[in-house]
């Protein structure tokens, strides 16, 4: 598909931007442009697929219906992925594909159309080519890419829409979290679920992440980072955090993480260490693990490390776990040996200082 390139009239003045990336936190600083890209039902057939309209343009408010689809009924998906600055001096993506396919299982469940994987990653590419400058100057800084699509016809009735936008923003990033602890504390949600059996747990959906607002915030009112979920039936099983997947590290060598069953999001991090860790000789195990368990694993000093790992926070090691019924140490406190060799290999991939043995990244210039 050809893509149309709007020139900005008034993008950010060098200075003002060089300046601004000295320190551009996490999520709130923005580039000049970014991609659109339209979606028509009624144009499949002669006049394609559906996919039409592909442009890039200066990145400005969208105009919508106050009756379009997705203020009313929610179809909405997005992706979270990184562009690396390498060693060299060139930039790269962190398997792409991957995102790619997620993008298209998350849309598959919220009814909305497929966009062809090499569009997805063109439009990628379009993007960086046009708004490189924007990467940022800062140790361990890298330009975050949010890939959205939403449903924009107006209609009231509940079906499926018929059009849609797919869009591409960046955003240059620094640390995602902000308390500066060598390892994060992390709180029991005993009142809120994220998600149930059946539901749409294992897309990338705003829904989700709307759901996982109030307990964040009781999270963050109770002196933690971050809020873990248990399983919405039991109440026992642990699930994931608000963005991230989590790993149990055993003294015996062994892994385990929580299984895949739909109700969790098959994060590409988390994919990406399950293979660093069985490379390692590690036996990691995919299966249901509680909080009884974790309490009192970690008391006895059997579970040595536990990872959150995701796009944002790349793997990030959880020191302290709070509840309703106290609180508990996991190992000392602070990273673990494997949790920080894991982050040190795959940060090193990502940034072109450790050979990429996998195929994992997507070389862009």
């Amino acid at each position: 598909m050809d893509f149309e390139h709007i020139p900005h009239a008034a993008p950010v003045p060098s200075a003002t931007r060089d300046e601004a990336l000295a320190n551009p936190g996490f999520g709130t600083l923005f580039t000049d442009h970014m991609i659109v890209i339209d979606y028509d039902a009624d144009r499949i057939g002669s006049e394609g697929d559906g996919w039409h309209s592909a442009r890039v343009c200066p990145r400005e408010p969208i105009t919508l219906d106050p009756a379009a689809a997705v203020l009313h009924y929610a179809q909405e998906i997005f992706e979270g992925m990184k562009a690396y600055r390498q060693e060299d001096g060139g930039i790269a993506l962190f398997r792409p594909e991957a995102n790619a396919r997620r993008f298209n299982a998350s849309a598959e469940r919220m009814a909305m159309p497929q966009l062809p994987e090499e569009l997805f990653i063109e439009s990628i590419r379009r993007l960086i080519a046009v708004d490189q400058d924007w990467f940022p100057t800062i140790e361990g800084g890298s330009l975050y890419l949010r890939p959205f699509m939403f449903a924009s016809e107006a209609f009231l009735g509940v079906r499926p829409a018929r059009q849609y936008k797919y869009l591409v923003i960046a955003s240059p990033a620094g640390n995602y979290f902000k308390s500066g602890a060598p390892a994060v504390k992390i709180w029991v949600s005993s009142d809120y679920a994220r998600a149930a059996p059946g539901g749409t747990g294992a897309a990338k959906t705003g829904g989700n992440y709307a759901a996982s607002l109030v307990p964040q915030a009781e999270a963050i009112e109770k002196g933690c980072d971050q809020v873990v979920f248990l399983d919405a039936v039991e109440k026992k099983w642990i699930e994931e955090l608000g963005g991230m997947n989590l790993f149990f590290v055993f003294d015996d060598g062994t892994v385990v993480t929580p299984p895949l069953t739909g109700t969790i999001l098959p994060g590409i991090t988390r994919d990406s260490l399950i293979r660093l860790l069985r490379e390692e000789g590690l036996t990691v195990r995919e299966e249901p693990y509680s909080i009884d368990q974790w309490r009192d694993d970690a008391n006895s000093g059997r579970l040595v490390e536990t990872m959150a790992c995701g796009t944002a926070a790349v793997v990030t090691p959880v020191g302290t776990v709070a509840g309703r019924d106290g609180e508990f140490t996991i190992g000392s406190g602070g990273p673990g040996q494997l949790t920080t060799k894991l982050r040190d290999k795959l940060v090193g991939i990502q940034r072109g200082r450790v050979a990429d043995t996998y195929d994992w990244m997507t070389q862009l210039s």
